[in-house]
């Protein structure tokens, strides 16, 4: 890991759709952007440093100002099936940490207040405190119109283990972090009158084997502040006595059907489903309740990320007397799948054609909320810089988002690899699988489970991550044919980095900062699930004064530069070796972590927009190769690993004593080294004359590769001096009185490098950019 060391100002404020467009469609149209004001200046430093930072107490986003008591998330929760009724139980509950041997407290021991559903230790809270068990209550009143129906009482999430009582008895306990559960608490309401909702919480975090993602007690680094209890909507819903208590939507392509299965309790019931556009049907299908539908869609039209069309969905419920029961949803049309490339090499499919896909990692992580947006517009924001800087797919990082993040990707058009949060034990690149204990292999199988039908019905979700690198990773294939007989329609990536078993859809590798793609197999497609890193905090903007990033950028335009460079690279690999995916780390700054787009609070956009974008969509000007590296081709040099006199880099210093070799020189197993001429010593010399038929034309870089600190020179004239290390070429705008030096004809490169630890290499070219890049 290396952590060595003019913006855009983004302030969010996205029109919120309510329940009854959530199936219409009205609030798809449009991405409004974000307002801009004057840009701020970024702070250089990113090693860990001293000095003024909003820290964890006070760093916030802008939509922190919209949360009130009384308006709490107050978005249905649950857009792929509406019911008109619901009622919101978000709001301030009372509060009160508990030891690890009581049941159930008693009033006068509930002094606290907490504002749901934000986790205990946010600051949106109102807490912020680290607990391992504690207890929620409130009062609620069950609205008259409801007498006659069934009550749900419906969690979004409770981190970790929830217990529940309502008016004194004991409805039910769930334990799992990222999955909704439900309860009919109709039978232990009273008649009239308050009512009184109790939860009990106890979560573990790190100290326990259950999945957790990136919550430790102890954050630091790349592992986050822990998000206790209750972090999603909480709400009550009434329902006939027999009712829809689940669906299952599944499009397919060649034919175009939707299949949609009801899940209900009652038998000999029959279902109905209405598939219709802009108010029009299109089709419809009905049938027993027991048996699935299957809907033939004339005339199809396919969901993409350019074109994401999504149908509305009618599902209803009915005995001899009528309908019962009805509810909305929607559903897109597409297909992912494994074939072949123009080449003849494994690729991902997107409805049949190849799609290069180019994703930002996603934490889902808020300064203020934590696990939980502050609102609905700031989860939507999110997605919908994402989508304005050009990328395509969004990796969601070992945690599990609300369901109305997934229907804005499915609205706004964003594939989603959606990963299943890791737990238990790490375990190194080239370790055997850990050994679980018979209850944690249970839970991590019972929550993947969940996760998969409980996001099942989004058309965004392509994938299915099982293993983050080796985090609890164990029985590799058995998971993967798990997850393949829970849902065959999308692809499976049984590990994204470190420890590939062989196993899976995809070959997927993490490599930092540069994209170094592994090559396709007959039977996988080749991916790099994490690269990147570059790192930039914005004083002001950060969660702390400590921060780092995997490699340093000096400021705004060349964190831009530096992203142009890479992508540049990953799209050269598309077309080379048949890459099919990237992940960029990441799309926000999360915690002590600088890498990220835009800041932790997502005020600040570090790097220009309409760069960014085009470099995702593979829109590069043309580069000019003055002097080639090594990597494109053998390369001579001349080169001494003993001290020159003090004239070394002048063009008439003469070098004929010194040796000849080819570059690059360094030591195999030096990551992204290109070893012509082994160079395993402390200091080595190099000099090499090129000719320049013209003035170069645009910006001139060295590119460089360098193991550790480096000078270079132009014809005498220092051009650049560098220190630390490089992963993989990298370009170094040269300077100005370097560039002047450079003269049509004759000219000489020279070369300083120094060695103290660890592997080595020095390679160095010449390469002239357009002035924008």
């Amino acid at each position: 890991m290396n952590t060595r060391r003019g913006t855009t100002v983004l302030f969010g404020r996205m029109p919120r759709f309510l329940p009854s467009e959530i199936h219409s469609g009205r609030a798809a149209a449009g991405i409004p952007r974000p307002r801009s004001i004057l840009p701020v200046a970024a702070c250089v430093l990113l090693a860990v440093t001293s000095g003024a930072a909003d820290g964890p107490a006070t760093l916030r986003t802008s939509w922190a100002d919209s949360v009130r008591d009384d308006n709490v998330l107050p978005d249905y929760p649950r857009p792929t099936m509406v019911r008109p009724e619901w009622l919101n139980l978000n709001g301030v509950w009372e509060w009160a940490e508990r030891g690890a041997n009581q049941r159930q407290p008693a009033p006068s021991t509930m002094p606290g207040r907490i504002l749901v559903p934000f986790p205990i230790e946010s600051a949106l809270s109102g807490v912020q405190k680290s607990v391992e068990r504690c207890w929620y209550r409130r009062q609620f009143d069950v609205p008259a119109e409801w007498e006659g129906k069934r009550v749900l009482l419906h969690f979004g999430a409770v981190d970790w283990e929830a217990q529940v009582w309502v008016n004194g008895r004991e409805i039910g306990t769930h334990r799992g972090g990222y999955d909704a559960f439900s309860f009919d608490i109709t039978d232990a309401l009273r008649d009239s009158g308050s009512q009184e909702l109790l939860v009990g919480v106890y979560d573990p975090t790190d100290a326990g084997t259950q999945p957790r993602g990136k919550q430790v007690r102890k954050p630091e680094g790349i592992w986050y502040t822990p998000s206790t209890g209750i972090w999603q909507t909480v709400w009550l819903e009434p329902v006939p006595a027999a009712h829809i208590e689940r669906l299952e939507i599944v499009s397919e392509l060649n034919p175009a059907v939707v299949r949609v299965k009801a899940a209900t309790a009652a038998a000999g019931l029959r279902v109905e489903a209405i598939v219709s556009s802009g108010g029009k049907e299109i089709a419809r299908q009905g049938g027993t309740a027991a048996d699935g539908l299957a809907i033939k869609i004339p005339e199809p039209r396919v969901w993409r990320p350019d074109e994401p069309f999504l149908y509305d969905l009618e599902v209803s419920l009915s005995d001899a007397g009528g309908v019962i029961d009805r509810v909305t949803s929607y559903v897109g049309l597409r297909r992912v799948s494994l074939g072949k490339d123009g080449q003849g090499r494994t690729c991902i499919l997107l409805n049949g054609e190849p799609l290069f896909q180019v994703g930002t990692l996603d934490q889902g992580f808020w300064p203020d909320g934590l696990y939980t947006a502050p609102t609905d517009e700031a989860l939507r924001s999110d997605i919908e810089i994402t989508k304005r800087l050009g990328f395509n797919l969004i990796r969601k990082h070992v945690k599990v988002e609300p369901e109305r993040w997934y229907t804005w990707c499915d609205r706004l058009g964003l594939l989603v690899w959606q990963d299943m949060p890791s737990g238990d034990r790490y375990i190194g690149p080239r370790d055997a699988d850990i050994e679980r204990t018979p209850a944690s292999a249970e839970q991590f199988t019972t929550e993947l489970e969940r996760l998969i039908r409980g996001r099942g019905n989004h058309p965004s979700i392509i994938a299915w991550v099982v293993f983050n690198e080796g985090w609890g990773q164990f029985k590799t294939a058995e998971m993967v044919e798990r997850v393949r007989k829970l849902d065959p329609t999308r692809l499976v990536n049984a590990t994204s980095g470190w420890t590939d078993r062989g196993a899976g859809d995809v070959l997927d590798v993490h490599t930092y900062p540069a994209p170094r793609a592994p090559q396709p197999d007959a039977r996988r497609a080749a991916v790099i699930g994490e690269f990147g890193g570059l790192g930039l905090p914005v004083a002001d903007h950060r969660w702390s004064d400590k921060h780092w990033g995997y490699q340093a950028a000096a400021d705004f335009k060349d964190l831009t530069r530096r992203y142009e460079w890479l992508l540049r690279s990953a799209w050269q690999q598309h077309r080379d070796t048949g890459l099919s995916a990237i992940v960029y780390t990441q799309i926000t700054d999360v915690e002590t972590e600088c890498n990220g787009l835009l800041t932790y609070d997502r005020a600040v956009l570090k790097v220009d927009e309409q760069r960014v974008r085009r470099a995702n969509r593979g829109e590069f000007e043309p580069l000019t190769v003055l002097v080639p590296t090594s990597r494109e081709s053998v390369q001579t040099w001349r080169y001494s690993t003993e001290a020159p006199a003090t004239n070394w880099s002048e063009p008439g210093f003469d070098d004929a004593c010194w040796k000849k070799g080819d570059g690059g020189f360094g030591t195999s197993g030096t990551p992204g080294a290109t070893v012509g001429t082994v160079w395993d010593g402390r200091e080595i010399w190099l000099r090499r004359r090129f000719e320049l038929s013209g003035p170069p034309a645009g910006a001139v870089y060295l590119l460089m590769h360098h193991d550790e600190d480096a000078q270079v020179f132009i014809n005498g004239v220092l051009a650049a001096t560098l220190d630390g290390y490089t992963m993989d070429y990298e370009p170094v705008l040269l300077a100005p009185e370097a560039r002047d030096a450079l003269r049509v004809g004759n000219n000489l490169l020279a070369v300083h490098c120094r060695q103290t630890t660890g592997g080595q290499y020095i390679d160095v070219g010449l390469i002239a950019l357009p002035e924008g890049e």
